[in-house]
This record gives structure tokens, C-alpha cells and sequence, in this order.
């Protein structure tokens, strides 16, 4: 008798122990999201990639991050999102380089059952199940007002954008060259298309500026270009008789800013792309894509020398842009 109750009293100890070691072994299983940036490099990028990571954090969510090495190469970016498809991915969430010609790869990806979520730069496909990121007609507009309402007298003006296959330059510029039409006393004596590399755009920028020299309103619309832009002002000894608007912030931009080689940033909000891509693709994942808006515009303003040290400037200068290695 005895030695039947001790090995019922075995035979519970064994079964529990194979419960518990079965319930230790099983661990939740994380959804893989793919963050598929148009750079790795600039400190806009930084902050879109902190956001992202803290929302992968707070959903737990498997998070990828890759990119090509330069804004231009729409090819290499293809090429990632098929890696990544492969490699399992369950939602892209993508800034397209080229709105047309990264299309396909995005089509691709969608045919395999991957959602997409847009941020920064949009994508011309019909998969993309909402788009986070800057109004952009309406930042090109809000650069334009910011010389309007700073500069007296007529404004000749030049533009320094980036690849002329990204749907956010275009639109900005756009948005801009509107508004000095509407204003009556702008005129936009050139416009100029260069890589989205601080080298290239410092010398495009020069150039520029030598074969103009009537301009005295000079926009630059990403952070590469503005920094390009700032340093040819500062180079060629303009600061004082061109007012130039940059976009987005970084070290050099911000000295500018206070030294005087640049006189306004419009300043978006990238940790907020990153976080808010993040969320929605959890939310497509759970079931929650119904409520999605199709479109969501995050926050924008600017910054000049009479604001740059208010609380909210200061957060907008200075967000979370720093990558845990």
C-alpha cells in the first residue's frame, strides 16, 4: 500500500513538473514589422527610428531596420523590401525614395499578404493602408510665408531640392512656388534638383548662387540640402544678404540658425512617423486596421532666432533622435 501511494505521489510530481517546464518553454510569439527607411544616416532618420523602436517596445513587436546609404537609390530599396518579404516579414512600413518606381516592389509585397503603412514620402500604390507624415504642399507653403513675412521688398528667389522623383520635395516645392506666386512680389528665378548629400547640394548651392546673384531668398527642403545650402551661404560670405529656410534640424542647422547662415527651419515631427508607422502596423495586425485614417498629418512649424529657445521649439530641435546600438 505504501508503495502504491508513493508512486501516485511520483507520478503527480512528474506530471506537474512536465506541466511547468511546458508552460516555461512557451514564450508569446512576436509579429516581425519591417521599418524600410529612404536613408540610415541623417539625424531625421535617427529620430524616425527611435520613435519606431520605442512603439515595437510598447507593442511587442519584432522590429527590422534597414535602408540604402544614399536618398537616390530607389534599387537597393526595392531590393529590401523583397529581402524582407522573405525574410517574413508581416507589415512593411515604408518611405519610398521614388514614387513611381518603388511601386512595384510594394505591389510585390502586398501580393504576398504584407500590409503596407507609408510614412515621410508616399508610395503610388492602391496597397498602402495609410500614410504618416508631413502635409507637405503645406510645409512648402508654410517656408514660402516664413521669407514672406521676414523679408521686405521683392524676393528673388532659389530653390535647392533633392531627387526629383520624391513625391515630399515636389510637393513642397510646389507649395512654395504657390505662394510666392500668389504673393505678387516674389519671383522664383531658379530651381535646381541635387543629391540629398551635404557635399553635393554645397556645391550645387554655390553654383547656384554665382550664376544669380539677384537672389536674396534662398529654401533648401531636407536636411541634407540645408545643410549643403548653409554651408555655401556661409562660404561664398552671404549670410547677411540671402535669408535662407531649411528644413528639418540637426547640429549644423541649428548653428546656423543662431550664427545667421540660416534664418528659418520648418521642422517636422519624425519621431512621431516612426512611433505613430509602428502603432498602425500593430493595429493592422490585431485586427484594427478599420481604423486607420487613411491619412495622418503630423505636427510641423517654424523655427527662427526669435523663437529657438521657447519650451516647444526646443522639443521640435531636439527630439528623441538617438539609436540604442
Amino acid at each position: 500500500m505504501k508503495r502504491n501511494k508513493r508512486a501516485f505521489a511520483c507520478a503527480v510530481l512528474a506530471l506537474a513538473c512536465l506541466g511547468g517546464c511546458a508552460s516555461d518553454s512557451v514564450t508569446p510569439t512576436q509579429h516581425s514589422v519591417a521599418l524600410v527607411a529612404k536613408s540610415t544616416e541623417t539625424e531625421f532618420w535617427l529620430s524616425v527610428f527611435a520613435g519606431a523602436e520605442a512603439a515595437a517596445t510598447e507593442y511587442n513587436l519584432s522590429l527590422s531596420i534597414i535602408g540604402p546609404e544614399t536618398e537616390e537609390d530607389y534599387e537597393t530599396q526595392n531590393q529590401m523590401v523583397a529581402q524582407a518579404v522573405a525574410e517574413g516579414a508581416e507589415v512593411l512600413v515604408f518611405s519610398a525614395i521614388d514614387y513611381e518606381n518603388n511601386a512595384a516592389a510594394i505591389d510585390a509585397a502586398a501580393n504576398e499578404g504584407v500590409k503596407i503603412v507609408a510614412i515621410d514620402s508616399n508610395v503610388d500604390s492602391d496597397a498602402v493602408s495609410t500614410y504618416i507624415g508631413t502635409d507637405n504642399y503645406a510645409a512648402g507653403q508654410m517656408a514660402a510665408q516664413a521669407a514672406l513675412d521676414r523679408v521686405e521688398g521683392e524676393l528673388k528667389v532659389g530653390i535647392v531640392n533633392y531627387d526629383i522623383s520624391s513625391a515630399n520635395g515636389q510637393e513642397r516645392e510646389r507649395g512654395a512656388v504657390d505662394t510666392f506666386t500668389e504673393s505678387g512680389r516674389a519671383e522664383v528665378v531658379a530651381v535646381i534638383n541635387t543629391l540629398a548629400e551635404a557635399r553635393h547640394a554645397q556645391t550645387d548651392t554655390a553654383s547656384l548662387l554665382q550664376l544669380h546673384p539677384e537672389i536674396n531668398v534662398l529654401l533648401a527642403f531636407n536636411e541634407p540640402t540645408c545643410v549643403g545650402a548653409a554651408n555655401a551661404v556661409d562660404e561664398l560670405g552671404l549670410a547677411d544678404s540671402i535669408f535662407l529656410v531649411g528644413f528639418d534640424s540637426n547640429v549644423v542647422t541649428v548653428d546656423g540658425l543662431q550664427e545667421g547662415t540660416v534664418d528659418a527651419l520648418i521642422v517636422q515631427n519624425p519621431y512621431a512617423m516612426g512611433y505613430l508607422g509602428v502603432e498602425s502596423a500593430y493595429k493592422l495586425l490585431s485586427g484594427q486596421g478599420g481604423d486607420l485614417e487613411r491619412v495622418v498629418d503630423t505636427s510641423t512649424r517654424i523655427v527662427d532666432r526669435n523663437n529657438i529657445f521657447t519650451m516647444d521649439s526646443q522639443k521640435a530641435l531636439f527630439a528623441f533622435e538617438q539609436r540604442e546600438n
